[in-house]
């Protein structure tokens, strides 16, 4: 993976660095914000890692992690450079209508869907860009970088790079895990990094509040047209006590039935308002149905958000995937 020269020229000369990411932060994306700041504050260079979201409880065991702000009021942001790590846009990361000094672009989503559908998650914004769509995580991305820039990995900046290429490969079980994955794996376990402790965090340490969650989230679970669709409203939060960052992984378990393609996970964020995360295997496609409802993501992780009734966005759910479908198999 070769990384920018202007963006190495630009980590090098710069000075105060923004690290931001997108809303509702996962593994990669926080794992890669705090081990870039790591790795630049071990140059003398000053950094400020924010997400507009708290970091999820079971990614509070990455060392760094309590680097996050949620706030930018403490901070000039004209006075900074911004980084923008596993997103590609400032409304993805919260922060529209901020301005800073100069600005880069790190990502690994798709830079625009195939088959002919709108653009979803490409974005013209930055100075820099680096966007790698073949890449397995954002957290392959830094491990490049910082090792192109010449920074010692320590064992801190080894968890949360392995944390977050894990979490984007399912643990090394999606179609992206390469040789190249499991060698930089490898070389991230050889500087310090923990499997069974970081897999033991990621996935053993739920709560029973959490649990109960996932009980309600699969009893609604409803399957039409080979898609497996389930539903977490913000009445399940208040009668387990949770909220949507224990929701995190939902979206992959129904995916587990041989016969499902697509599995929807339907989050409620609004009256009549939804997050959509959709999953599949193989060669479906779900970035370029998320394309349609102005959404993005991966070939078998994406999303997207809807206004309708739930009925009403399961069945344009539906209808999506079958016109998608259509599409592909008539392709010339």
């Amino acid at each position: 993976m070769k990384v920018p020269r202007k963006l190495l020229s630009f980590l090098k000369e710069k000075d105060n660095f923004f690290i931001a990411t997108h809303i509702n932060p996962e593994g990669d994306a926080i794992g890669s914000a705090v081990a870039l700041s790591m790795a630049l504050e071990s140059q003398g260079k000053k950094t400020v890692v924010y997400d507009r979201d708290i970091v999820p409880e079971f990614c509070r065991f990455l060392p760094g992690h309590e680097r996050f702000k949620n706030s930018t009021l403490d901070f000039q942001p004209s006075a900074f450079n911004l980084i923008l790590l596993d997103c590609n846009s400032l409304e993805r990361a919260g922060i529209e209508g901020l301005s800073f000094k100069y600005s880069a672009v790190i990502d690994h989503h798709e830079p625009a869907p195939l088959c002919g559908a709108r653009p979803g998650t490409e974005e013209n914004f930055g100075d820099i860009r680096w966007v790698e769509p073949e890449a397995a995580a954002t957290g392959m991305m830094i491990f490049y970088l910082i090792k192109e820039i010449g920074i010692k990995i320590t064992r801190d900046i080894a968890i949360n790079l392995y944390s977050a290429i894990a979490v984007d490969t399912g643990t090394f079980r999606y179609n992206n895990t390469t040789a190249e994955v499991l060698m930089v794996g490898a070389e991230l376990i050889a500087a310090g990094a923990s499997p069974a402790y970081i897999s033991n965090h990621l996935y053993e340490t739920w709560s029973k509040e959490r649990f109960a969650l996932l009980i309600m989230a699969l009893n609604s679970i409803e399957i039409r047209d080979e898609i497996a669709m389930t539903v977490v409203t913000t009445r399940m939060y208040k009668k387990t006590g949770t909220g949507p960052e224990d929701t995190e992984n939902f979206s992959n378990f129904p995916r587990i039935m041989k016969d499902i393609k697509i599995s929807a996970f339907f989050r409620e964020i609004g009256n009549n308002y939804w997050k959509v995360s959709l999953r599949s295997r193989g060669d479906v496609n779900v970035a370029t149905v998320a394309a349609l409802f102005k959404g993005g993501g991966h070939r078998n992780a994406s999303g997207y958000k809807i206004k309708a009734s739930l009925e009403s966005a399961k069945e344009s759910l539906i209808k999506a995937v079958k016109s998608e479908h259509r599409k592909f198999c008539h392709k010339p």
